[in-house]
């Protein structure tokens, strides 16, 4: 087992990597009133729900779960009431634990949930998607959608404990784990030259990246772990886990949340870089490894990117306010910083 801690002071946590993990969860989540809510999505609760409620319950834990329909469009704040309602029939109290077991959405909205719910409750990701298990489930960042915009409500709220395995990438549908590869490189790109010259080196092939993959996840999270150590609550060094993502979270928003996250990412990397570059901002020649890497692992997706409608989007972005947007360049690759301006850069 390979494990990392979160150190928050009092709001510390462990993040634990094992293969077949999930038939051991009941070992790790706790709750001093004795209830589960297991909150899951449809394309997850067929391969892992019961595997997941049997170890719970050899645990010692009365669980109750819900199923969701899978997809962007469940992260809306209209979930909510049915969840709170779900909850409160259970009789789950702020002693209990929410658990969720899914994607980023799940994790997301699940999470939200719970920094809600009686005015927080603790909760364990437990993160079944490659962009869940190297990103979205570290960190304590848990929202819903708008229909102006991504994570547009939220909360800070750290979980009790992350719980990754590994093996539940195994039965991801390709596009699933591209997704999940927007992210990964990402962190190549921010931090870690090393870990991108490796994907450079994989090239995409599935047999070969999963040889590395345990790996892969450790060093992604740890990146992460280490900035939300440093930056909790996103004033300075964790913006910089949003290269791509200001651009990529307007092009979700244009496309009605039809487009994947890692894929809107990807060209919202490949897009500012560009920019940055024609500037002198970044080092020339950073936007082409970028596109040629997200193509080698299936990064391919160009759907409506009308300009004026994402800088519109852009407006409405948290990150944006009176004083200007902070949008994160590349110096190279590995290498990041943020830089102050406007939506109106993305024009350039």
């Amino acid at each position: 087992m390979k494990s990392l801690r979160v150190d928050l002071s009092e709001r510390s946590y462990d993040i634990l990597i094992e293969r077949d993990l999930i038939s051991r969860i009941g070992e790790f989540v706790t709750s001093k009133g004795g209830k589960a809510f297991v909150i899951t999505d449809s394309n997850v609760a067929q391969p892992y729900l019961g595997k997941a409620v049997k170890s719970l319950e050899e645990g010692g834990l009365t669980v109750k779960s819900v199923t969701l329909p899978a997809g962007e469009k469940t992260k809306s704040f209209s979930t909510l009431p049915m969840l709170y309602s779900f909850a409160l029939e259970f009789g789950l109290t702020r002693s209990d634990v929410v658990v969720t077991l899914g994607g980023g959405v799940i994790g997301d909205l699940g999470g939200f949930m719970a920094a809600t719910y009686m005015r927080g409750v603790n909760f364990v990701q437990i993160p079944t998607s490659l962009l869940a298990q190297v990103d979205s489930s570290v960190g304590g960042k848990v929202g819903v959608d708008l229909p102006e915009g991504k994570n547009l409500v939220g909360a800070f709220h750290q979980p009790a404990c992350v719980l990754i395995d590994p093996d539940t990438l195994s039965t991801l549908p390709a596009h699933f784990l591209a997704d999940g590869m927007g992210e990964v490189i990402k962190y190549g790109c921010i931090k870690d030259e090393k870990l991108f010259k490796l994907l450079e080196e994989i090239g995409g092939d599935t047999a070969r990246l999963f040889g590395h993959i345990d790996d892969i996840i450790y060093t992604c999270v740890d990146i992460k772990r280490r900035v939300v150590e440093r930056d909790e609550k996103e004033s300075g060094e964790r913006k910089l886990l949003n290269f791509g993502h200001t651009y990529g979270h307007a092009l979700e928003k244009i496309n009605n949340f039809e487009m994947s996250h890692g894929a809107a990412v990807a060209v919202g990397m490949e897009y500012i870089t560009r920019i940055s570059e024609s500037r002198g901002q970044t080092r020339p020649g950073c936007a082409e490894r970028i596109a040629e890497v997200c193509r080698e692992y299936g990064l391919n997706e160009r759907p409506s990117e009308d300009i004026d409608g994402i800088v519109a989007a852009v407006k409405n972005d948290k990150k944006s306010g009176r004083g200007g947007l902070d949008v994160v360049l590349l110096k190279d690759i590995g290498s990041a910083y943020t830089f102050r301006t406007t939506a109106d850069y993305f024009r350039s």
